[in-house]
């Protein structure tokens, strides 16, 4: 596992750098910019760049300003400097450089990232130049902070460090008062080779001439808790904002499924399907299957009693009858035995929910659906990348539906995909979708349909959302092992942990409360509140609704959980410092 960890941040390393860097036009490159508060911008440096003489030129000028604080000391010429910029910036996969861009447009220096491909998922913080001494004040500050904070919502990096010489007192005061410490000095000998000074590690026997100090990003936690840490969030990076703006200024007419197209063949891909249909919402999309199927009046769906009221919701919209099974308590997820004693010969489909980004035990699912011929309807809406036993959730069913509603892993605002495996059934749902057309007549309708579909526009988004999606689960894990880390040991809490064969997104990380806490799930959430922590109550047994034609009663474990359990702060950009004071209020509270 720990090895798949790796190879997802490599390779989100690798994308979002090479992406930056493949401007072929300065336009592109502002779009990717980021934001320097309100006074500039960090510009990546990229192929629109390669001809720009006068940057060049300005390049190779602070090179030899600076020469002095680098460990390989020579005088650069504009040849050597385009030499670097193509060889040793432009195709160096882990690097990555941005000129630090006041609002003016005036370049003030430049900062970046070297050396990203390792295994601790560290970056180091490289070619820190101030150029340009009138630049407005504190925006080297502003865009140090920036750049960590770019990379920490858009990769899954753990830690930021930098390397600067022992007698660059001014940058060391510089650093230091961004809340850099220093954690190493690594020995270096002098050395000169055809004319040019560098400097190298020094072994175990030799003398050092000097000392490079190595200073880590160690931010202060005393802000942590005076804003309201939210329950959820998305990371939004510079390929959301190109793919967005290229569907606006370029999708309409001839190009209109641009963005529709790439993403449902690249959904389909990633899950492991043949077709995939983008949808309004996954809501929408259960409906679609759901009609696909021919599940209508007088038939009966079985659905966890424990989800949000859209799985139910879409049976009902069917005219159907939705039956209400008890949740496992290991998973939250529907328990197969539950399952077979409410099957009767009303019983069409069996709609499981893969809650929280937890896979449901598909695998008992499967042979119950087989042994009484039922239909398999999976509600994947927060599970995109979860897996069961190697395989992934929405690979299973008939049919499958995911969400990308704003608070999902994946967010297109609101949004849904409807994926299968079976090209009759897919086409049969396609014309449902298309509003029952026939298109072999003109607006000729034979059939009933819905309009539950995707803009171009929203696509783009999730374009650029699924192609980060593997880093993006690395960080919702990484959030829930925090958890662990920071409520290990705490008694009368339970954490929503994946079972043996399931491997979860962990789209919310969430606690169970035993009946024995000392404070109840409902006083839990008011006192985190209070504390500017967000947090949200696990769905009640949803049986319990007014709403449904059926009158049924909770069952127990669902209803247990719907009253003992909570969803904690789960946004992907959260840093350790928000999670640990969490969990530190949570002991608090409990104790």
């Amino acid at each position: 596992m720990h090895n798949r960890k790796i190879e997802v941040f490599k390779k989100s390393v690798t994308n979002n750098f090479n992406f930056l860097k493949a401007s072929q036009n300065i336009k592109d490159a502002y779009i990717n910019s980021i934001a320097i508060d309100e006074i500039g911008f960090l510009l990546p440096l990229c192929f629109a760049h390669t001809n720009d003489n006068a940057l060049m030129q300005k390049l190779t000028i602070w090179r030899n300003e600076n020469v002095h604080v680098y460990p390989t000391q020579f005088e650069a010429t504009l040849e050597s400097t385009k030499t670097w910029f193509k060889e040793r910036l432009l195709n160096v996969e882990d690097r990555i450089l941005f000129l630090v861009v006041d609002n003016k447009g005036i370049a003030a220096g430049h900062i970046g990232f070297n050396g990203c491909h390792n295994n601790q998922f560290e970056f180091e913080i490289d070619n820190v130049v101030k150029g340009n001494l009138d630049s407005p004040k504190g925006i080297f500050s502003k865009a140090l902070i920036s750049l960590i904070t770019w990379a920490r919502k858009t990769i899954n990096v753990d830690v930021f460090f930098l390397r600067v010489m022992e007698d660059n007192i001014r940058a060391i005061k510089f650093y230091e008062k961004n809340n850099f410490v220093m954690t190493e000095k690594i020995p270096l000998i002098k050395e000169t080779k055809n004319n040019i000074l560098s400097y190298r590690q020094a072994g175990k026997t030799e003398k050092p001439d000097k000392f490079f100090i190595k200073m880590t990003w160690k931010p202060s936690a005393h802000d942590v808790g005076q804003s309201m840490i939210l329950t959820a969030g998305p990371s939004i990076s510079s390929k959301e904002s190109l793919y967005a703006y290229d569907a606006a200024s370029k999708g309409w007419n001839n190009e209109w499924s641009k963005y529709l197209t790439r993403f449902e063949q690249a959904f389909a891909e990633y899950i492991g399907v043949d077709y995939a249909m983008a949808t309004s919402s996954c809501t929408g999309a259960m409906q679609i299957a759901l009609m696909a199927l021919d599940i209508g009046p007088g038939d009966e769906v079985i659905v966890p009693d424990q989800t949000w009221v859209a799985t139910a919701n879409a049976v009902r919209y069917v005219g159907a009858i939705p039956i209400f099974a008890d949740v496992e308590i290991d998973t939250w997820n529907i328990d197969s035995s539950s399952v077979e004693k409410l099957i009767t010969n009303k019983t069409k489909a069996i709609m499981p929910v893969h809650m929280y980004g937890h896979p449901a035990r598909m695998t008992n699912l499967m042979q119950l659906a087989n042994k009484y011929d039922l239909k398999i309807v999976e509600d994947a809406a927060p599970a995109i990348g979860a897996e069961w036993q190697g395989k992934r959730c929405g690979s299973f069913g008939s049919f499958a539906g995911f969400s990308f509603q704003g608070a999902k892993l994946m967010v297109t605002g609101e949004g849904g995909m409807l994926v299968t495996n079976d090209k009759d059934l897919y086409q049969k749902a396609f014309k449902i979708w298309d509003q029952g057309r026939n298109p072999s007549r003109t607006f000729w309708i034979d059939e009933d349909g819905v309009k539950f579909k995707m803009s171009n526009i929203q696509a783009a988004l999730g374009l650029a959302q699924l192609e980060r999606v593997d880093e993006l689960i690395e960080m919702k894990r990484r959030i829930f092992s925090w958890y662990e880390e920071g409520l290990e040991g705490l008694p009368n809490v339970l954490l929503n942990k994946e079972v043996e064969g399931a491997r979860s997104i962990y789209w919310m990380s969430s606690i169970r409360l035993e009946p024995t806490s000392p404070v109840s799930r409902d006083n839990l959430i008011k006192e985190l509140k209070s504390r500017n922590i967000d947090s949200r109550p696990v769905f009640p047994a949803i049986s319990q609704y007014p709403i449904w034609p059926v009158k049924q009663e909770p069952k127990p474990i669902a209803f247990l959980i719907g009253n003992q359990a909570i969803n904690l702060p789960s946004g992907v950009c959260l840093t350790k410092d928000q999670v640990m004071y969490v969990a530190n209020q949570i002991k608090e509270i409990l104790k």
